[in-house]
């Protein structure tokens, strides 16, 4: 059975009464932030086709991962790899947690959701918590993992995430207090982004404790898959949290190849696969379980707004994206999977709102723009992702049936990337997928990973300083500095309509993400949209 655009937001009651319990108790061990079990109806398994067996808690669990490993490690400070942060989502904890399936937030080392209603709150660690090592977590430990993000010397990506966080301290050692700058109803949520780490096993060795890092969450990994290119867990059976591990170890062997990953699954050696081929999913769905989950991830089009270049001027911007056809991208290149982007988030999303422009194709209104420039040419410089490489061809020939000459350059992301940040005269226009949906999904922080950071904005897309670019920055401080959530809902209406006029930077669409699973095997699996695979609260019926 193949489902598109699947619901994750259903759940809000189920997640929310078990935070409830969670601040009432402190500790509800082994209650699941998601629906009540087998809600489809079947012996173990949410979707169609055979149903499981019985959970077997001393099974084994199976996967083979699209992604790489990143060049930065697995400290959560830095990583932002795909493969190391859904391994992060195994293995670490932060005082909060964001269901990978629900995005609902549960409490994860704290004991409550709390809210940020002053600019002094109180944060209660969860009882007998402890690390993998066997150390207790501390307040100590909440202060400095906190502290370390926040250092402008580490340069962690995270600490745009936090700007309201002024300060953190020890108030005793169970107990830790928040100083911020301003009231936000995102304070809760916000948590999840800090993952607490152990003070003594970080300052005794860094290095160490990125190749192999020391966490409080429920599984423990054994093999960082640097050598052996399978990441291995054990099941920690000293957790005290929500959510325990339902089996006794686990493997990801790490695949990138596509076809390769495809023969995984079909010859039952790996349980799941992530990234399923689009052309692949009816061959997949004839022996297994394959679901297409809508949500933010996105293709977008990054213009080089800088003064000399001609995308500087807005009209060839929107020339641009009125110019193609994404119907035919969407149809083509992703097999019908994907939503045209008619906000800057997907309209699942709870704060969707229907953008000022929507753009669609108009060859009419896009030739006349690019006649009024006197624009005829432009270098598109894309990524090489495999589901990229089908879409963006049909993205030159839109261009190029409006009159432009378009010169295309592929590259490995990582090179893109390179390319871009080493010289401000390297595109025009680049196109590229994204998805920092894996760190939150409230829309303050999806616009703050592209438009509040300097990597991006200045390194990047070199719009920093400009008018549109100081209206968006007070637009975002207006929207974080509010515990009203209508006044917010408000802001980033306004936010959405801002950017979908000045477009320095704008979603083409939003996709959905295929998995692939073995229904007969995996009890309670649900496959996500984000990027990679979730087996929080996932249960297996083999053994190892």
């Amino acid at each position: 059975m193949i489902i598109n655009h699947v619901d994750r937001l259903g759940r809000r009651s189920f997640l929310r009464g078990s935070a409830a319990l969670a601040g009432a108790a402190g500790v509800v061990a082994g209650i699941g932030a998601c629906a009540p079990k087998n809600a489809g109806g079947n012996a173990g398994s949410d979707g169609g086709g055979a149903p499981a067996g019985d959970a077997d808690p001393d099974g084994h669990l199976s996967a083979a991962i699209s992604y790489e490993l990143g060049t930065n490690g697995y400290d959560p400070m830095t990583t932002s790899a795909a493969l190391t942060v859904a391994v992060n989502w195994h293995t670490l904890e932060g005082l909060t947690e964001l269901h990978p399936v629900t995005r609902e937030a549960y409490p994860a080392l704290g004991t409550e959701i709390p809210a940020a209603e002053s600019t002094s709150v109180d944060v209660t660690l969860r009882d007998g918590a402890t690390f993998h090592d066997g150390s207790p977590v501390t307040a100590d430990d909440v202060v400095f993992s906190f502290e370390r993000v926040m250092d402008p010397e580490n340069a962690s990506l995270y600490a745009q995430f936090i700007p309201f966080i002024e300060a953190v301290d020890a108030k005793d050692d169970t107990t830790v207090t928040f100083t911020l700058s301003t009231p936000t109803a995102v304070f809760g949520d916000r948590l999840s982004t800090v993952k607490i780490v152990p003070k003594e096993a970080v300052e005794a060795d860094p290095k160490a404790f990125d190749s192999d890092p020391i966490g409080s969450g429920p599984w423990k990994m054994t093999d960082n898959g640097a050598a052996s290119k399978v990441i291995e867990f054990e099941r920690f059976d000293d957790y005290t949290g929500q959510m325990p591990a339902q089996a006794k170890t686990m493997s990801w062997e790490i695949i990138p190849d596509a076809s390769t990953r495809t023969n995984a699954i079909q010859s039952g050696t790996v349980q799941a696969i992530d990234s399923v081929p689009y052309l692949s999913i009816d061959q997949l769905d004839s022996s297994g379980e394959v679901e297409s989950v809508g949500g933010f991830g996105l293709l977008f089009a990054m213009f080089n707004n800088s003064e000399d270049n001609p995308f500087h001027d807005l009209r060839n911007r929107q020339a641009f994206l009125y110019a193609i056809d994404m119907d035919k991208v969407i149809e083509t290149g992703v097999s019908g999977q994907a939503e045209p982007a008619s906000c800057f988030v997907q309209k699942d999303h709870p704060n969707y709102k229907e953008a000022s422009t929507v753009y669609s194709l108009d060859a009419d209104k896009a030739k006349a723009l690019f006649e009024e420039t006197g624009l005829t040419s432009l270098r598109m410089l894309v990524t090489d992702h495999d589901w990229v490489q089908q879409c963006t061809p049909i993205i030159q020939e839109s261009l190029t049936a409006v009159g432009i000459d378009v010169s295309f350059e592929q590259k490995q992301s990582a090179d893109a990337y390179n390319t871009v940040d080493g010289d401000p005269d390297a595109y025009d226009v680049m196109v590229a997928p994204g998805d920092p949906s894996v760190f939150g999904n409230d829309p303050d922080l999806l616009l703050r990973w592209w438009y509040g950071a300097d990597v991006w904005t200045d390194g990047r897309m070199h719009w920093k300083g400009q008018d549109s670019y100081d209206e968006v920055q007070e637009l975002l401080t207006q929207g974080l500095e509010t515990v009203d959530e209508d006044e917010q809902e408000q802001v980033w209406g306004q936010l959405f309509d801002l950017l979908s006029e000045e477009v320095p930077l704008y979603p083409l669409f939003h996709r959905d993400a295929p998995t692939a699973w073995d229904p007969t095997t995996l009890v309670d699996f649900q496959p996500i949209s984000l990027t990679g695979l979730s087996f929080i609260d996932v249960a297996s019926t083999t053994a190892e």
